[in-house]
């Protein structure tokens, strides 16, 4: 299996020029340069906000123009056409303008000349495009639409000329309503770092140590490769946001492994797929739209973290019984003795979660800066690598890590700065009340009505649109919505974010479920579906926060915490077992009934319902225990 192939078929950001022998050295010394750019601008650079953002984005799109070509296919070695060169330099030229006249735009306030305005054009079309060719189409249909209302109705000057020079102006030089706004600023906050901290853990080998300790822990159980593809992406969750990368990375792997035990090649597939999605919500990393959650709420990161631990742990545990059943039902085996690797070696390589033990540490103190503490895993990656015989840090690898934490920047960087100027025109137009008022009134004051129209917006453009783009836009548009309605602000923001990532593997375009069944060679809708069973944790635990966020641990003491976790974890199995239709053997359909209703109610808070849930589960549990006795008996 051609892997990079599969990545460039469903990966936007894998479809890169190719450069060989000089002109690659140069292309990554530019991306290399830009990492160490990043990293003096977060921790010694005092320039205005203007100019370090404009300079950002200026690199960005020279660096995009560099990789991305017109077009997907076959591309010429070492070939760039003449146009890209204009677009590359005309593109980021805007952004270098506004950072060399910086002072000049800042103290002229709104009256900006004929010839600023004309930049501005140029700069966000020359962005349009970048992001068409790495991120993808759809994110520029939803941003053009917004520029559309706002200037035919959204801005109230008469003067048309007057509308398109104060809506570009604000897009393009604005630190609060356009590019340069929220999500850039903390892109190039927080979300560069810990990009380019995960490039060098990339480099240690973390990721074939993660799948190696899962196999050696829980391979030889039924069904075993499935569950080390569970416990392997919730490890890799730690370090990378990217569910389609999650997906190739470790699937290359256990895909192929849990068709040899017996899986059929879709439930394989979904298996990696709907573990690697969860990468997005395991702390302490998570995706890009967390930092930007945190910016939003006004909470320091760590506070996201902790929040975020119960609802992971049982997205992976939900996958993990998913998984389990399967194998039980079918009989599968686990890998035999001679094809596990053997604990007491790779116990020796623990010291490689130094980093991230370090990094949870620091993110959990809150003593420093997120980026700080960032840094402060960066060094110790370095020094963990020297010792690693297998994969040691060399002044190459630092260098291929600056180059590829550069590359893994433009993509994020581009979605939300197209992003921002979606949440721009929202704010400058007051669209967001109009939009909250509407769905408030058809949602009658209904809470559950409200969370269910925003999940269907969150899912429909989660399927064309990056996660990161998807939040920054719900969490203009619907966030406030849920707010209103009484969902306190940390669970409606949990809620768009949650469902902004299983758009990833919710049919029609479920990109992570059709990466793994290009691996696995199955019906990629059937996978995607498949995927989406597997992963109903995901489609239920956000409901379950936005109507009580005890599960967030807001407002709830320390035998709540205890009480919840346990019942979760049973509801869980509950509903698991009802979608697998097996408990202890097959289930009849009325059993995976009772059993799917006892899993919510205990999935869900109270006291009420995790005493009826619990009778629920117990009595399915009761008759399957009853009824493999009499089969064993006859």
């Amino acid at each position: 299996m051609d892997l990079d192939a599969v990545m460039k078929k469903f990966d936007r950001e894998s479809n890169t020029r190719v450069w060989e022998g000089t002109p690659k050295i140069i292309v990554n010394s530019i991306l290399a340069l830009f990492s160490l750019f990043c990293i003096y601008v977060t921790f010694f650079a005092t320039w205005p906000q203007e100019i370090v953002l404009s300079s950002f984005m200026g690199s960005i799109v020279f660096a995009g123009y560099l990789l991305y070509p017109i077009k997907k296919g076959a591309q010429k070695v070492n070939y760039m056409p003449w146009y890209d060169i204009i677009l590359m330099v005309i593109g980021s030229g805007s952004f270098f303008y506004y950072t060399f006249d910086a002072m000049t735009i800042i103290t002229q306030g709104r009256n900006f000349l004929p010839h600023q305005i004309v930049i501005g054009i140029i700069g966000i079309l020359c962005l349009f495009e970048l992001c068409r060719r790495c991120v993808g189409l759809p994110i520029l249909i939803v941003a053009t639409a917004f520029i559309i209302y706002a200037i035919g109705w959204g801005l109230t000057n008469p003067d048309i000329i007057r509308r398109i020079e104060t809506l570009f102006s604000q897009l393009f030089y604005s630190t609060t309503a356009g590019i340069l706004s929220t999500p850039i600023n903390t892109c190039s906050k927080f979300i560069a770092i810990f990009i380019i901290f995960g490039a060098f853990l990339e480099r240690t080998g973390i990721a074939d140590f993660f799948i190696k300790i899962s196999n050696s822990v829980v391979g030889g159980f039924s069904g075993g490769p499935a569950k080390v593809a569970v416990v392997a992406s919730a490890m890799e969750g730690m370090v990378s946001g990217s569910s389609v990368a999650n997906t190739v990375g470790s699937g290359s792997v256990t895909i192929p492994l849990m068709k040899k035990t017996g899986y059929k090649p879709e439930f394989a597939a979904a298996a990696e797929a709907s573990a690697s999605t969860g990468g997005q919500i395991m702390p302490p990393i998570m995706g890009a739209a967390a930092f930007l959650m945190a910016e939003n709420i006004g909470i320091p990161y760590s506070n996201i973290v902790v929040r975020a631990i119960l609802p992971a742990v049982l997205y992976f545990l939900g996958v993990f019984i998913a998984v389990h059943l399967e194998a039980k039902k079918e009989g599968l085996r686990g890998l035999t003795k001679e094809e596990l690797p053997r604990l007491k070696p790779l116990l020796k390589q623990t010291y490689l979660l130094l980093p991230l033990i370090i990094l949870i540490y620091l993110v959990g103190t809150g003593r420093n800066s997120i980026a700080f503490a960032a840094a402060i895993a960066i060094i110790a990656t370095i020094v963990v690598g020297l010792f690693n015989k297998e994969n040691r840090i060399t002044p190459m690898r630092v260098f291929e890590a600056l180059a590829a934490g550069g590359q893994g920047m433009i993509t994020v960087a581009v979605a939300c700065g197209v992003a921002g100027i979606i949440a721009g025109t929202i704010t400058m137009t007051g669209l967001a009340n109009i939009i909250i008022n509407g769905i408030v009134a058809l949602a009658g004051n209904q809470v559950i009505i409200a969370l269910f129209l925003t999940m269907l917006c969150c899912i429909v453009l989660g399927m064309g649109v990056p996660t990161t783009a998807n939040y920054c836009i719900m969490a203009a548009t619907c966030a406030p919505i849920l707010i209103k309605m009484g969902v306190p602000d940390i669970a409606a923001h949990f809620f768009v974010f949650y469902f902004g990532i299983v758009a990833d593997l919710t049919p029609p375009v479920a990109l992570a479920a059709y990466a793994g069944a290009a691996i696995a060679q199955a019906n990629p809708m059937k996978t995607a579906f498949t995927a989406t069973k597997l992963a109903i944790g995901a489609f239920i635990v956000p409901y379950v926060f936005a109507l009580n966020p005890a599960m967030l641990f807001v407002d709830t003491g320390v035998f709540e915490v205890i009480l919840i976790c346990i019942t979760s974890v049973v509801g869980i199995f509950g509903v698991s077992a009802s979608l697998q239709g097996f408990f202890l053997h097959r289930m009849a359909w009325y059993e995976r009934i009772i059993s799917a209703v006892g899993g919510l109610l205990l999935i869900y808070p109270g006291i009420t319902t995790d005493i009826i849930g619990l009778a629920l589960v117990g009595a399915i549990a009761i008759i399957q225990l009853a009824t493999k006795k009499k089969s064993i008996l006859a």
